[in-house]
């Protein structure tokens, strides 16, 4: 197998042959990250590695929506495609001593770390769970916008002779909230006409803690990846502990943090409900509390568990039953 690294920014792609780890031997070339230079990357990475798209394995870091072009164009083309989370080559990179950080080095680590690690194979998503997954992603877009004119309102009400000012702010307030409806009915409807996306919400639901919001988020997770087991669900949203020592401070587990962060914010919220509503969620967090964890500490708990719940209602397909009665 072949390994090619490519840097994904807004505008380029730094792509990278390496052609032998020792002695250390690359081949590099830029391209426009638009679709008529994907097929220019393609053409390319045959005619100097004289090999076949299947012989070639890309990575790339998965970089909001910025490397899902050039992925699925590579993926139709018959090459070996993996989008690795971010974290992975960053943790990687410090391993190997890394201390530069430019379009290059981070191609030639990418490239390394497919030799190394062999991450597993991408394939897109279905038609279905992209859209799903594109409606919630602006939805949550324009709650940011909402809270965004929100915090500019505050200054603005204290302000001298702001009175304009503040009606601008409230009119775009009232237009976003109006189309973040619009897209919510539209998300709603979408999942109540697909016969499968409808049943698994239904079963999202039935777990304490669990409401409309973290159902179709949960949803939109769980639809768009294939997790082998509920922790690698947990691991991806960064809900695992690792250990922090340094100094006095011994043996303090917090979250690693490395999956997206707006799914981890909404679970946070459930996680604090259904340590109160759900008997399995408030099993663990009270048992924790009383082993002298902190309040975060076993809120982390709380929320791993409750994602490994979703998982697991969905991968058998039956509504949440406690394992624990209060």
């Amino acid at each position: 197998m072949i390994y090619i690294g490519i840097d994904v920014a807004k505008n380029k792609l730094d792509c990278l042959w390496l052609k032998e780890i020792q002695p250390e031997k690359i081949k590099t070339k830029m391209f426009k990250n638009n679709i008529e230079d994907f097929e220019n990357i393609a053409l390319w990475l045959i005619k100097v590695t004289s090999a076949k798209p299947e012989q070639l394995h890309i990575i790339l870091e998965a970089t909001g929506s910025y490397h899902e072009g050039v992925a699925m164009h590579l993926f139709k083309m018959g090459f070996q495609v993996s989008v690795v989370n971010p974290a992975r080559p960053k943790e990687f990179a410090k391993a190997l001593g890394v201390t530069h950080k430019t379009d290059k080095a981070d191609s030639l680590v990418l490239a390394k770390f497919g030799y190394q690690m062999k991450p597993k194979l991408w394939e897109p998503q279905s038609p279905e769970t992209r859209k799903l997954t594109s409606l919630i992603k602006r939805i949550e877009s324009i709650e940011k916008d909402i809270q965004r004119e929100l915090n500019r309102k505050e200054p603005a009400v204290v302000s001298y002779d702001s009175s304009i000012i503040i009606d601008s702010i409230d009119k775009v307030v009232a237009l976003l909230r109006e189309e973040k409806e619009r897209l919510t009915q539209e998300l709603d409807k979408y999942i109540n006409d697909d016969p499968t996306l409808k049943k698994n919400r239904q079963l999202l639901e039935s777990i304490p803690g669990v409401g409309t919001v973290v159902s179709r988020v949960m949803l939109s997770v769980l639809s768009s990846h294939s997790f082998r087991n509920a922790g690698s669900v947990a691991a991806y949203l960064g809900l695992i502990p690792k250990i922090r020592e340094s100094g006095t401070l011994r043996g303090r587990s917090v979250l690693s943090k490395v999956g997206p962060a707006n799914v981890r914010a909404k679970i946070y919220m459930a996680a604090v409900v259904a340590k109160q509503h759900n008997p399995d969620v408030k099993a663990l967090y009270d048992r924790l509390k009383s082993r002298g964890k902190t309040h975060m500490q076993a809120l982390g708990a709380a929320m791993r568990k409750l994602t490994q719940i979703c998982f697991g209602v969905l991968k058998h397909q039956s509504e949440y039953q406690p394992q624990i009665v209060l």
